[in-house]
Parts: structure tokens; sequence; C-alpha cells
């Protein structure tokens, strides 16, 4: 059986920086000319000023935004992100994402492009589902019934699912399969810094399958007539991997083996409240050690050369080089998500270079 079936990451996951110049209907292209992505989910975030972190899909639909560090309602952007383009992604003159000499950065991954109808749940969902890659976008109503079931399009069971209500303020509620030895029975929110919660009302208690994921009866993920959004991430070998790992409070830190070269990081400490969503990649940081963060929960500016963020992206994995508890105390547990730059050894057996 070849390492892995996914030999170039670029197809499905791309990360994008640019400078604002205030102009509408500007094209974002992406920066890879031999490989062209159309993205189906956007993760936008100015780097400059505190603004918004703001994501945007193809299902949804053009010009619909929510925001990862607030409770809210979906807004509807006609100057934002106006469109999602066949190698990247079409900006208006909003100073959330073009303003004249600012910085910004976009994660960009690709689902299934054109949804469809799934019935495999209680609740009938609209899917963009790729499943070579383990990611679908999921929309469905929600019935108030704890114990519905949703399907999600991937066939396997996923890792992570990610919820939020389009129509409430209600916060996010993430499933995490590494973040307690009963993942089932808690949620993590990437709008606040809180650590994990048991709560029966999220999940119902009950673990995704290969068809669906489950929810229970709380109005922030299954209000009767609300529309709610998932993303949905099952992972794949030498492209994506969603673990955790127990820091060790020494500036020699954690290693933590992933099977490839990452591209992008997210960790947030699981165990204690107080500690962010930092978010890390290979375009703003292209050298060891990584430390440009930016926080899903917050709208501050991009954190830059912060010593306390310290870490290395190598060839099949990342290593804290910090003992701050941000990502490294001393006994203390963290769940990460993260996608490939490269697979540490590609499916005709060639093994990829450290940076």
């Amino acid at each position: 059986m070849a390492y892995t079936s996914i030999d170039n990451p670029e197809l499905y996951f791309q990360t994008k920086i640019y400078t604002g110049d205030g102009n509408d209907d500007r094209d974002i292209v992406f920066d890879v000319t031999d490989t062209t992505m159309q993205p189906d989910f956007l993760w936008s975030a100015r780097r400059d000023s505190g603004d918004n972190l703001s994501i945007y899909d193809s299902v949804r639909g053009d010009g619909k935004e929510l925001r990862t560090a607030e409770t809210g309602a979906e807004y509807d952007r006609t100057n934002n992100i106006q469109s999602l383009n066949s190698n990247g992604f079409q900006v208006g003159d909003d100073g959330q994402v073009n303003a004249s000499g600012g910085t910004y950065v976009s994660w960009a991954w690709k689902a299934g492009g054109s949804a469809s109808s799934n019935s495999n749940g209680t609740i009938t969902s609209t899917v963009s589902a790729n499943q070579t890659s383990g990611f679908s976008i999921v929309t469905y109503s929600g019935n108030s019934t704890a114990g519905a079931t949703v399907g999600h399009g991937l066939s396997v069971v996923p890792s992570v699912v990610l919820v939020k209500s389009r129509d409430g303020t209600y916060g996010y509620g993430m499933y995490h399969h590494k973040n307690t030895s009963a993942p089932e029975t808690d949620y993590l929110s990437i709008n606040n810094t809180d650590a994990t919660v048991d709560d029966v009302n999220f999940w119902n208690d009950t673990a995704p399958t290969s068809s669906v994921f489950s929810l229970g009866g709380t109005d922030a993920i299954n209000k009767t007539s609300n529309s709610h959004v998932a993303y949905v991430f099952a992972e794949k070998k030498g492209y994506s991997k969603f673990g955790s790992y127990t820091g060790n409070g020494n500036a020699d830190g954690t290693f933590v083996y992933i099977g490839f070269k990452p591209a992008w990081v997210m960790i947030k400490e699981s165990s204690n409240a107080g500690n962010a969503w930092h978010i890390r990649d290979n375009k703003r940081s292209t050298f060891n050690v990584v430390n440009d963060s930016m926080y899903a929960n917050s709208s501050i500016a991009e954190v830059t050369n912060n010593s306390s963020l310290d870490t290395d992206f190598l060839s099949n994995g990342f290593k804290l080089r910090n003992s701050d508890t941000n990502d490294n105390g001393s006994g203390r547990t963290y769940i990460y998500m993260a996608f490939a730059e490269a697979p540490f050894v590609s499916s005709s057996g060639v093994p990829t270079t450290a940076r």
C-alpha cells in the first residue's frame, strides 16, 4: 500500500498572502502556477491590524461571512470576499480584505464543488464532499431533537466536526476525536479560550460514523428551523492529521509526528482555559523557527516573532521550541489540526526534504 494517495497537497489546500490595493472586484490568484484549485472553503484574516478572521464557503454562497472570534449570525457582505474562483478568489474594497497597503492571509480548502442533497441522517443535509482529501461542507436545518443525525458525505469516520449556527448568536461547537478519552461527550469552541466542556447537548454523547454525525438538543447546533453549517474533516495519511499531545514545559519541547511536512497547524490547549487557538503556516513564516501566529478566537493583529510560540516545522511533524503554556505547558494537553506542504514519503517512495 502506498504511503499516501495525495502527492500534491496543493490540489486541496493552499495559503495565500497578499497586500491590499483598495480596488473593488480584485482577483487574488494562488501562487502555485502549475496547480489550479478552486477553493470551496476560505478562511481569511487581516494581519497588520485588528480585524475579524472570517469564513466563506461555496455552499452558503458568495459574500456569506461567519466570524470565528464572534458568536453572531451570518453576515451578507457584497464588498468583502465576492466569489471563489477557479484558482483563487475575488475581493471587494472593504478594509477587512483589501485596504490599500493592508496585509492579509487566506487559507483555502477544496471540498467537492457543487453541493447535493444527502439523506443519510434523520435531518436531510446539503453536502459538498471531497472523499479524496477528507473534507466536506454541510448545511442543514435544526430540529431541536436530541439524537438527530446529519449526513456528511465522506464515507469514512470523521476526526473533526466544526458547527456554527448561521441564524442565531451562538458559539461554535467542535468535535475533535482526540480531545479527551471520550471525545463524543465533549466540545470545544474556537470563538473563545475555554477548556473542553463535557455536555451531552452537543453530540448526544455519540461518536460520528462513516455516514453521519449526531446532534444533541442544544440551540447552538440544532435549533428548530435555524440554518447551520458544519465543516467536517477526516484524516488522510500524508496530507492531514488531527491529534493531541502532552506538553513538557521545556524549550527543547515535545516533538509531534504527523507524517508530513506541515503547511498549516492550529493548536489549542484543551485541558485548561485561557490559551488561544494559534494558527501558524509556512507562507508567513518561511523558515524555522515558526512564530508568526493568528488567533482564531481573537480579532487582534498578527503576533510576529513571538518566542513564546517558537515551533519548528520538520519533514515529518512539528517540534515545540518553547516552554510557554500556549502550546507546551508541562503535563498539559493540546489538540491540533494540521495540513501538509508535502508528504513525508510520496506514493512512489520519495522522501521529502526538511526546511
